[in-house]
């Protein structure tokens, strides 16, 4: 985190009549946030860096896009552009990270490390609305938004395991085909079938359309986009946002949209898997519990861990055929959509250990001896994932150069629809989303 600060400061110090560093609010324990501007130019491109604590690649992303902007005087005065690169949304949350950031890269390592908030402590989140955002961060996004007003907004993610893909509030028609140049040429494998985006429009292979917000209870709220969000806040101001993300481990089989063989099969194994792990994660959790006391940062651990644990049941029974609700029956399932399912309940199992994996480490002790078996399940999903889907590491160059070159296919394309229909689009809030999974 300070070595993100540290430069872009130099960025600004070398390049003073172009590039600007200011704070734009502090995070709830009092770091900075810092926004560096390239350009002067009257139409603004707002580019936010991790807004989530787990996914730190947009940091290096956002150096990146000052360096190439600076360089390129047709992204910014041939553009009449000024591009906001918002650091990071979530320091806070990324120095808990910075166990793995350093390397070696292994999914073992990263998960004994993993850090993501609850839900209600995530940034990009309005559970309650824009006038009721609580966190510091939010608030400071959101002032930003209703200053910039920008015609285009990304925010960064990573994928920790699987493919690349992007999500949009509105079509930016031909992002798909660069998207496909570009992974190509990097070797990044596209993810066809997210789990997040499963009832989801499709605006062409790895590109999805955001639902327009609705409510839902937090266990829909978690698992799914379509709530109220920073993504949408500044739609008004005719505002398009994508969200671009970008995987560490990459896996070849997220885009392979040929039919299964067995699709019911499948979904019964993988809903299963996750009945199964989170029967053993609960139990541990009931045995973690009772020693860690009421330490403020074993709270915060234990936030997600319980966020999990609440949508698993969900999820299983979504993704079963045998329990899946007839009325809101699964899309038609290509090979890549089961494996990133398969990816998705793993995921969820492997970071709930690791979490608690965390409080037990950081309690200094363990009277139930729940760690050997931490340890072991850490180790046999980490090694599932790489037996099983094949996963393998995407070096850092690669995975910025991806995010980068998309988001600024992105701005290209968004900058043709300066004449688009904005705030008083036809469409606007027309269409009921489609939760992911029963309510």
């Amino acid at each position: 985190m300070d070595e993100l600060a540290a430069r872009a400061a130099a960025i600004a110090a070398r390049r003073p009549r172009d590039a600007r560093l200011r704070r734009v609010g502090v995070s709830r324990a009092g770091t900075p946030l810092w926004l560096l501007s390239v350009g002067r130019g009257t139409r603004q491109a707002l580019v936010v860096a991790g807004p989530h604590a787990n996914e730190p690649v947009g940091g290096a992303t956002v150096l990146r896009l000052a360096e190439r902007v600076l360089a390129d005087p047709r992204l910014t005065e041939g553009a009449d552009a000024t591009w906001n690169l918002l650091l990071c949304l979530d320091p806070d949350g990324l120095r808990r990270n910075e166990g793995w950031l350093t390397g070696p890269y292994s999914l073992g390592r990263h998960f004994r490390h993993f850090f993501r908030p609850g839900f209600l402590e995530q940034p990009e989140w309005l559970p309650d609305g824009a006038a009721a955002a609580a966190l510091p961060e939010t608030r400071a996004l959101l002032r930003l938004q209703d200053e910039l007003k920008p015609f285009f907004q990304c925010s960064l993610h990573g994928v920790d395991v699987g493919g690349g893909f992007v999500e949009l509030t509105r079509d930016l028609p031909g992002l798909d085909r660069r998207i496909a140049h570009t992974a190509a040429r990097l070797g990044i494998p596209r993810e066809l079938g997210p789990y997040d985006t499963l009832y989801w429009p499709s605006l062409g292979p790895a590109v999805y359309r955001i639902p327009p917000p609705h409510p839902g209870d937090l266990a829909a709220a978690i698992t799914e986009a379509a709530v109220e969000s920073t993504w949408y806040h500044p739609h008004r101001h005719g505002t398009v946002t994508a969200v671009v993300e970008a995987p560490m481990w990459g896996v070849a089989a997220v885009e392979d949209g040929s039919p299964p063989a067995d699709r019911d099969a499948v979904l019964r194994a993988v809903s299963g898997a996750l009945r199964h792990d989170t029967h053993v994660l609960e139990r541990i959790l009931t045995r973690v519990r009772p020693q860690l006391g009421g330490a403020p940062d074993a709270a915060r651990l234990l936030a997600p861990v319980d966020d999990y644990l609440l949508v698993c049941p969900g999820l299983a029974d979504a993704w079963d055929p045998d329990t899946a609700d007839p009325h809101r029956p699964l899309p038609p399932l290509s090979t890549a959509h089961l494996t990133a399912l398969r990816i998705a309940g793993r995921r969820i199992a492997v970071r709930t250990a690791g979490l608690l994996h965390q409080l037990v480490v950081g309690a200094g002790r363990d009277p139930a001896g729940v760690l050997p078996e931490l340890d072991g399940l850490i180790d046999r999903w980490c090694a599932a994932y790489q037996d099983d889907c094949e996963a393998r590491w995407i070096p850092v160059a690669r995975q910025v150069e991806y995010q980068a070159r998309v988001v600024l296919a992105a701005f290209e394309l968004a900058g043709r629809q300066r004449d688009a229909p904005r705030s008083g689009e036809p469409d606007w809030g027309t269409h009921a989303a489609v939760p992911m999974h029963r309510e």
